[in-house]
């Protein structure tokens, strides 16, 4: 038997409860199925009804969250396993749910990453566009692969576009204008001599 420590109503979630066991993992219920499944602080459940309520009710829910999360927009295992954690399921729910979803390929960070260069190499450098993988949880070795095998235009010319988008000539641009393309270019991700070797009279603004 396992006792019911205590019941606490979320304040960021109406209609739902943070039940409390003791040595055993916190639940979040809906009041309704706290009402159902008759819990009441300072009693106690059985071991079944507990399994029940962890694999059948929460463990179920936390795969459908997962569906939605991932119906709404593409995301990795790790920005998962964050939005999931941070509903208040319990880790090894998220895990599970997780292994869930990758079995069907719903997630899959190498199609994530691949898809990510794809769309991003005309706007963003390839550092820039590594940074931003790895801090989506991606792992370095497939966030190395995409780039080598997805990225098909060389630096300068990802300058280059963006410099004819921005409407930006370097020939006839003031010094103050070419600072602060520079600038614009360096937070993008590109380095100073990719930068340098397009934009005309840097040498006495970079000294």
């Amino acid at each position: 038997m396992i006792i019911v420590t205590e019941i606490t109503a979320l304040a960021h979630s109406k209609g739902k409860v943070k039940v409390c066991f003791e040595q055993a993992e916190s639940l979040i219920l809906y009041l309704s199925e706290v009402r159902n499944y008759g819990l009441e602080e300072q009693t106690a459940v059985s071991d079944e009804l507990y399994e029940t309520l962890y694999h059948e009710v929460v463990g179920k829910r936390a795969v459908k969250r997962a569906m939605h999360l991932l119906e709404k927009m593409d995301r990795t295992e790790a920005q998962l396993v964050r939005k999931l954690s941070e509903s208040g399921y319990p880790d090894e729910l998220v895990k599970e749910a997780v292994a869930y979803v990758k079995s069907y390929h719903y997630i899959d960070d190498e199609r994530y990453a691949r898809t990510f260069v794809r769309l991003n190499q005309e706007r963003k450098s390839i550092g820039r566009m590594r940074m931003d993988l790895l801090a989506r949880g991606v792992a370095e070795d497939i966030v190395v692969r995409a780039l080598e095998e997805e990225t098909e235009t060389e630096p300068e010319a990802l300058i280059q576009k963006i410099l004819e988008k921005k409407q930006f000539n370097p020939q006839t641009a003031t010094h103050r204008e070419t600072a602060k393309m520079y600038q614009f270019l360096l937070r993008k991700g590109f380095r100073s001599s990719e930068i340098m070797h397009l934009l005309k009279d840097m040498d006495s603004y970079v000294q």
